[in-house]
């Protein structure tokens, strides 16, 4: 019977150089973010905005990602190891304080990301005197994209997986000493978010641009955490914690993210958003 499922045992590292080796997480968050660069161009192309400002946005981009992930895994996830004088530059450090042993940095979390990317935009478009509601309702469509390239590194990696299932694509993750077929709930989440992304590139290219600001976003909060928080049901512990729970960690932190999509979407409707790219006083880069 196990003949009907899939025996996943890939190497995570696609090839290594004496003793760098290059994961296939690591090469999706790359393209991730050299695909997003190219489409976000089209975007400023075709509004006419310069792309001057793109350089900037997409190093405070990775830098929020980064951070953000990092950051929401180890307070949202293990605060209990993180939060503790031997550990907590361990947060920073990618090895074991207490043995040396190399870890990488073992732990990111979506949810860290988001926030991350919320507080950083805020922080750009007050800098760069742009309309805040106007750059997220472009950026999400090529997060999306970025989180199925990170959804499909996690499977190669073999983690964040689901629970036992008697479906003829359940993956047996053998890297993990797995013997009974799961979930393969990196996928789900990766098909989620990349049908998310087709449907509001789609929408964005039929209205050509002309949105009203901060719709686009809440529908894309409402999505794809709502995908999350779905996905999350068959989806394994992250940690010990989450055990009993009714709803686990995931889940709740998703839960903010659906009501604020809400919001965003009736005040957009309401006309209380502010339209336009920029605020004013900006000085318009060439």
């Amino acid at each position: 019977m196990l003949l009907n499922f899939i025996n996943w045992n890939v190497d995570p590292v696609m090839f290594h150089i004496g003793n760098f080796g290059l994961r296939y997480y690591s090469l999706g968050f790359l393209f991730a973010f050299l695909l997003g660069y190219f489409i976000f161009y089209k975007m400023f192309t075709r509004e006419k905005v310069a792309t001057s400002y793109l350089d900037s946005l997409v190093l405070w981009m990775f830098v929020a990602v980064l951070v953000g992930a990092r950051l929401g895994h180890c307070l949202f996830y293990e605060p209990g190891y993180f939060c503790t004088a031997e550990h907590w530059p361990e947060i920073f450090l990618p090895f074991n304080l207490q043995t040396g042993q190399f870890t990488g940095y073992q732990g990111l979390a979506s949810h860290g990301a988001a926030i991350a990317i919320l507080i950083t935009l805020w922080i750009y478009c007050r800098k760069y005197k742009m309309n805040f509601w106007w750059l997220f309702d472009r950026l999400v469509i090529v997060v999306a994209l970025g989180g199925a390239f990170i959804r499909l590194g996690n499977l190669f990696n073999s983690e964040i997986y689901g629970v036992e299932t008697s479906l003829p694509w359940g993956f047996i993750f053998e890297r993990n000493g797995e013997t009974v077929p799961k979930h393969p709930t990196q996928l789900y989440e990766a098909l989620s978010y990349l049908i998310i992304f087709v449907v509001c590139y789609i929408i964005y290219c039929k209205k050509n641009g002309k949105l009203h600001n901060g719709r686009l976003f809440g529908w894309w909060l409402v999505a794809l955490f709502g995908m999350r928080f779905l996905i999350e049901f068959v989806k394994e512990e992250q940690v010990d914690f989450e055990k009993g729970m009714t709803l686990d960690m995931g889940q709740w932190l998703s839960v903010p993210f659906i009501l604020g999509g809400i919001v965003l979407v009736v005040l957009s409707h309401k006309g209380i958003l502010k339209e336009g790219i920029f605020t004013e006083g900006h000085k318009l880069k060439k």
